[in-house]
């Protein structure tokens, strides 16, 4: 069997499907909590982990963003500037969250009934994870996304941290990656200080080991030589690839994170070192469910089926939605909270988040991500003719100073090279 690397593809359209099935996976574990089942022995462990979905997106997350550095690290291209960057990201998160807050913080009694100032502005903000006592109904799911953010805002650090691994140097770039979420596993062991009711281990750094595993696939997927050789890489590659390994490994893990090595059932805190294999589990699944997709060259009929595709459209606005939509399931249909009837309100739940979805995508965030494009466009527009009209220089002129590389990163990053993002 030939061990060449397949071509490395900028489009990965099961990655689509994938988003869309965590995104879902997100739902069921709600809707499991909400109607108690997952209260029940053996099974309701089984649905209330799979809030592991959370580590799907995170792995997306790093792949796609990380992926125009791996990429320029191997002058594979340029990643683009900061602003395009964060600009890019605001349109794609800001405008359909702050529909989503708005009509939580104003329809749902619940969550309207404790709606201060301070609340509305976290929430806005989303600075929940922060503030203490202000995530809230229809809302609660929040926490990942605020935890999403700031890896968007820290990223340009990290590619500037790792500027000078470019050219001979990028094979560093690996190693580096997976040294940084190795030691991000024991943000969870320290005793960071923080107010009442707000808990470190749902910041940034307990999770940047799941970000990690994204951006380590988009450094393997840039240096694809070494999937022919003998070496560590190569090998990680192959196995990576593989999914009849990968897919056990991410269940084995999933399994894991059911029992009390990931931390008791329910909403009681968990001890830092149960934290601490909960991420290291998390990390498993999320890379072993996402390094098939973009290393391995088999075909997901499912995944990259016009279903698969058009749930992973749907994703962010499943996300975002679900929870206003199950509150709104339990008064509409006589349902009590935690009486039973998971399977009834999981299809109902579903079944009226598509259309919210499908609306939210159509009408708010994929009008807010052509605006961006047409900024963009009008920017080079203005910029090129601003060149054009630029009068004719009469004698030489010094010679441009070349682009350093620390020019190049200050610059970087782009938006991730694919029609996917995050989460």
């Amino acid at each position: 069997m030939s061990t060449t690397a397949p071509a490395p593809r900028r489009f990965v359209p099961a990655l689509e499907g994938m988003r869309g099935l965590a995104a879902l996976g997100v739902v069921l574990t709600h809707v499991a909590f909400q109607t108690g089942a997952a209260n029940t022995p053996v099974i309701g462990r089984i649905w209330g982990r799979f809030d592991m979905a959370v580590a799907v997106f995170f792995v997306l997350s790093g792949y796609l963003l990380w992926r125009p550095h791996a990429a320029a690290a191997r002058g594979h291209g340029d990643a683009p500037g900061v602003g395009h960057y964060l600009r890019h990201r605001a349109a794609r998160i800001l405008p359909a969250y702050w529909a989503v807050v708005c009509a939580a913080l104003l329809l749902l009694p619940a969550a309207a009934h404790t709606a201060g100032v301070r609340v509305w502005v976290s929430n806005l903000a989303l600075l929940q994870i922060y503030v203490p006592l202000t995530l809230t109904d229809g809302l609660t799911q929040m926490w990942s996304l605020a935890v999403e953010v700031a890896f968007y805002l820290v990223l340009p650090v990290l590619a500037f941290a790792m500027v000078r691994l470019r050219g001979p140097a990028a094979r560093w770039r690996v190693p580096a990656v997976i040294g940084l979420g190795a030691l991000c596993l024991g943000w969870n062991l320290l005793p960071v200080p923080t107010p009442e009711a707000i808990h470190a281990d749902n910041w940034l750094p307990g999770y940047l080991p799941w970000f990690a595993g994204g951006m380590l696939l988009a450094e393997l997927v840039e240096e694809p030589e070494h999937a022919g050789t003998r070496g560590w890489r190569g090998q990680l590659w192959r196995l990576g690839g593989d999914r009849f390994v990968m897919w056990p490994l991410a269940l084995a893990a999933f399994l894991l994170s059911a029992t009390d090595l990931a931390g008791p059932a329910g909403l009681t805190r968990a001890e830092p070192w149960q934290y601490v294999l909960k991420t290291a589990l998390g990390a498993l699944i999320g890379f072993g469910l996402i390094a098939p997709l973009v290393l391995g060259a088999a075909n997901h009929r499912w995944l990259e089926s016009p279903l698969g595709a058009t749930i992973g459209r749907w994703s962010y606005g499943i996300f975002l939605w679900h929870l206003v939509v199950l509150s709104i399931v339990f008064p509409v249909f006589g349902i009590l909270p935690f009486s039973g009837n998971f399977a009834w309100v999981l299809l109902l739940t579903v079944a009226l988040t598509l259309p919210v979805a499908a609306a939210s995508y159509a009408l708010v965030e994929e009008p807010a991500r052509r605006f961006a494009r047409r900024f963009d466009e009008r920017s080079r527009r203005g910029t090129r003719a601003s060149s054009a009209s630029a009068p004719e220089q009469t004698e030489p002129s010094a010679p441009a100073a070349p682009t350093s590389s620390a020019a190049v990163a200050a610059a970087a990053p782009g938006p991730p090279r694919s029609r996917l993002s995050s989460p």
